[in-house]
């Protein structure tokens, strides 16, 4: 039995050119608002590290902006998911405000630039990119089963290093052995770090390993945005419809270093210049472009409103206030009723 899952759209998950260019959008607006992030880090705006999806993008909107919250989903996505954070609703000026230390973000300034969230919301606070995340999602899941809901998915983001961790291979177990509508998406960037996947599994294809958990496993080219819609919309919906956890593995090049302290110099150029070293935001316009999906003027006219959005957003972040120690009472939001008063 091979892990890999190769199947032809069906109408029911062919993806329209309106959705195609939304799609694009989403990604338009994650690429440009992590560039001026990038750009405020490097002005020393910003403390703490700056990690940019940069090259992920087609494969973190395809499982976040094909969740949806209306049916109870849940997401948990990881530091360079913020093409599929945002596509699924997190407002991108709790993006900004977070980088930024803001007290009016969702982390009330208290926390790293990019551990953010609403999980009343349906969207946990990001922990690590070790795959702790799945077992939080499982968690989630559970609970929801507990409580007789139903015709909900969890999505979770990993990388190729995650695959590698106790926590990643236990929660996909017990993921497994529930029957949890649980997608798992590994972008397989083909490096942890610095450590290239050669030195991280034998196997061919991470998508081997999903008959091995006894799950569906599919293995995509990551930066083809058609690719990565349809197949998490076949993933969704089979996991909405009790066919247990779906294993999606998208294989890519991370553009960029592994914060913007990393030049990736470890990065071969026949690696940058092989299969998965392509633009996803840059191959989804031409395809735009190509198949006619939008005219290149009504094309431009969206790409000056995404640029203006992230200009307007970044500027109204800046103009809000930082935490002042000397007012702030610096008790946790959920167990403040337990704190006693200092004196």
């Amino acid at each position: 039995m091979s892990a890999r899952v190769f199947q032809s759209a069906a109408a029911s998950v062919r993806v329209t050119a309106g959705e195609f260019v939304a799609a694009y959008q989403a990604m338009l607006v994650a690429r440009l608002f992590e560039e001026k992030i990038a750009a405020l880090y490097r002005g020393g705006k910003i403390v703490g590290g700056v990690y940019l999806g940069r090259g992920q993008e087609a494969f973190s909107y395809a499982l976040g902006g094909q969740l949806d919250r209306r049916l109870g989903d849940v997401f948990a996505g990881l530091i360079r998911d913020q093409a599929g954070r945002g596509a699924f609703g997190e407002p991108l000026l709790d993006a900004a405000r977070t980088y930024l230390g803001k007290v009016t973000g969702p982390m009330r300034g208290r926390d790293g630039n990019i551990h953010r969230g609403r999980p009343r919301e349906g969207m946990p606070a990001m922990i690590s990119h070790l795959g702790s995340s799945v077992s939080v999602i499982n968690g989630m899941l559970m609970s929801k089963r507990f409580r007789g809901e139903t015709s909900f998915v969890g999505g979770v983001a990993a990388g190729d290093g995650a695959t590698s961790t106790g926590a990643f291979h236990e929660g996909l177990n017990q993921a497994a052995v529930e029957k949890l509508p649980l997608v798992v998406a590994v972008a397989d960037n083909q490096f942890a770090y610095s450590t290239p996947t050669r030195r991280q599994y034998a196997c061919e294809d991470l998508a081997d390993r999903a008959v091995g958990y006894g799950v569906a496993g599919y293995s995509i080219d990551g930066t083809d945005l058609m690719a990565c819609l349809e197949t998490f919309r076949i993933a969704i919906a089979r996991a909405r419809a009790g066919e247990g956890p779906q294993l999606v593995v998208g294989k890519l090049l991370r553009l960029s270093g592994h914060g913007e302290h990393d030049d990736a110099s470890y990065v071969p150029e026949e690696v940058k210049g092989g299969r998965y070293g392509g633009d996803c935001v840059a191959l989804a316009r031409e395809r735009i472009l190509e198949d006619g999906f939008e005219s290149p003027e009504l094309l431009e006219d969206l790409e000056r409103e995404v640029q203006e959005l992230v200009e307007e957003t970044i500027m109204k972040a800046q103009l809000d206030e930082a935490p002042n120690p000397l007012q702030d009472d610096w008790q946790a939001v959920a167990t403040k009723r337990l704190s006693e008063p200092w004196h």
